[in-house]
């Protein structure tokens, strides 16, 4: 059986919730803006995909991680959508961009063979594991400054996705007998994510005024294409206040996810999400994690 849990959470994000969420970074602001809404049409793909693979997996273990892999991503993106929703509230125009955005995830869910959206699922989680370690190690400067809303459930978020590290790809060996044929599926996988995302911070450009954005979008796109790859930059500007070795072992990491031999289970984990799924099982209010810490209660 798996060891995932489902947490059903709610964030308040009914008000109004401001596009520089942390204005002491608004170019990490922006990134995880962006973030939120790849998180909506991404986790479509990965729900979708993963729904399709279930029936032909034969072996109840793998059937139960995938289920939960499943029902955790569903959380997610109904949560982003809920995060979306309160921007598109204040910048009507970005319902447009979602909805272009959805359609080019639409159209490889129509469109994509099985066995290349399970490499897609398994080759992007891979390196989350790295990435969200970076932002969680440095929780205090990227997420505390920042509005509690939006910064719980990103916290949230990121925490569950180091929990299912293992889970895209042990639903991709059940069903792709190849490791390498991930790999070959790289560079398509990342022309497609770096076409997504640059409909997410165009968008952002046309519909959100430049007193509210404050730079522009194009500044937190991260580095998505296959030329990214071959000459590699640290961090994007978002982390540009981040301890250098940092960002340095997060991008090898990132990079050796793509090997045929990654193993995400033996990856560092942070230590940042032993005390979230601890204050979590203690009963406390995560969707409020810093006044919730600060009250005496």
């Amino acid at each position: 059986m798996t060891s995932l849990e489902i947490r059903r959470l709610r964030f308040d994000l009914d008000g109004d919730i401001p596009f520089i969420w942390n204005p002491d970074n608004p170019t990490f602001s922006v990134f995880t803006n962006a973030v939120s809404v790849i998180a909506v049409v991404f986790e479509k793909l990965i729900v979708a995909t993963t729904r399709e693979a279930i029936p032909l997996i034969d072996d109840p273990d793998t059937r139960s991680e995938a289920e939960a892999f499943l029902r955790q991503e569903a959380q997610h993106a109904n949560a982003h959508r809920q995060h979306i929703g309160a921007l598109v509230r204040s910048y009507p125009g970005l319902a447009d961009m979602l909805a272009e955005a959805t359609a080019c995830f639409d159209r490889l869910i129509e469109t994509a063979p099985l066995d290349f959206r399970l490499a897609y699922t398994a080759d992007l989680e891979a390196t989350f594991t790295p990435l969200f370690k970076l932002l969680l190690d440095n929780e205090a400067t990227l997420f505390a400054p920042g509005d509690e809303r939006v910064a719980s459930l990103f916290l949230w978020h990121f925490v569950e996705e180091v929990e299912h590290r293992s889970s895209a790809l042990i639903v991709y060996d059940a069903l792709v007998a190849s490791r390498t044929r991930r790999v070959r599926a790289l560079p398509a996988i990342l022309k497609h994510m770096n076409e997504a995302f640059l409909i997410v911070v165009d968008g952002f450009n046309r519909h959100v005024p430049e007193s509210d954005r404050i730079i522009d979008a194009r500044r937190a796109l991260p580095a998505m294409s296959w030329a990214d790859l071959r000459r590699p930059r640290v961090a994007p500007a978002a982390f540009a206040h981040l301890p250098t070795r940092q960002k340095v072992t997060a991008l090898a990491r990132i990079l050796e996810s793509q090997a045929p031999w990654h193993d995400p289970a033996r990856q560092p984990l942070p230590q940042f999400a032993d005390v979230w799924f601890a204050r979590h099982a203690a009963g406390a209010d995560v969707a409020h994690w810093y006044s919730a810490a600060a009250d005496p209660k």
